[in-house]
């Protein structure tokens, strides 16, 4: 949880703290409201399903470190005034952290055990993009539209979901190459074990 408290410490940081110009005109205040909410979406989804069916597995903490992730990196680059000073921040931040949040994805998907890797590379790609259009949809809505950005914002938001769908790319192949890995031990060790097994031939 110190990933959830560092992130909200800043957008209170950001929300209430007057005069700091990296955070104008971003509407942190309802980040305030918004990052939280999403960030303990999944704990306490999982955490409700567990308690009604023992069928549940205990909560992918990893999984849940990884979803929550992009936002601390969002209010970091935020509060050290990385988006206006360096100019790759907002692009890295893109493609970096979507891998991080499709790589939450796939560990719970994981969980799903007849899912094949290549699909599980589709449904995680899949993911990914469908998330980087609601982002930008929000980011649009909340304070481009009334912005100083507008006359950019279409050029960079076919940017932004490219390196977000890029990311969820990567990620997927990653989660499918290590389903890949654990099938084929698996595999390996059960046939190993078959090859052990003592004969009952006399």
């Amino acid at each position: 949880m110190a990933i959830f408290a560092a992130t909200v410490l800043q957008l209170a940081v950001a929300t209430f703290v007057s005069g700091v110009p990296q955070f104008e005109g971003k509407a942190f205040a309802s980040r305030l409201v918004a990052y939280p909410a999403m960030m303990l979406a999944v704990p306490v989804v999982w955490a409700l399903l567990r308690r009604k069916s023992d069928r549940i597995v205990p909560i992918d903490w990893g999984a849940v470190a990884f979803l929550m992730a992009p936002f601390l990196v969002d209010m970091t680059g935020n509060s050290a005034n990385f988006y206006d000073t360096i100019y790759w921040w907002d692009d890295a931040n893109h493609l970096v952290n979507w891998f991080f949040l499709c790589m939450g994805a796939g560990l719970i998907l994981r969980h799903v055990r007849d899912l094949r890797p290549w699909e599980l590379t589709f449904m995680i790609t899949g993911f990914g993009a469908f998330m980087a259009i609601l982002w930008e949809l929000a980011e649009w809505y909340t304070f481009i539209r009334h912005g100083t950005e507008l006359e950019t914002a279409y050029e960079d938001t076919l940017g932004d979901m490219a390196l977000g769908t890029t990311g969820a790319l990567i990620a997927g192949l990653l989660m499918a190459w290590r389903a890949r890995s654990s099938k084929q031990k698996l595999g390996a060790g059960n046939t190993e074990r078959e090859g052990f097994e003592p004969s009952m031939e006399l």
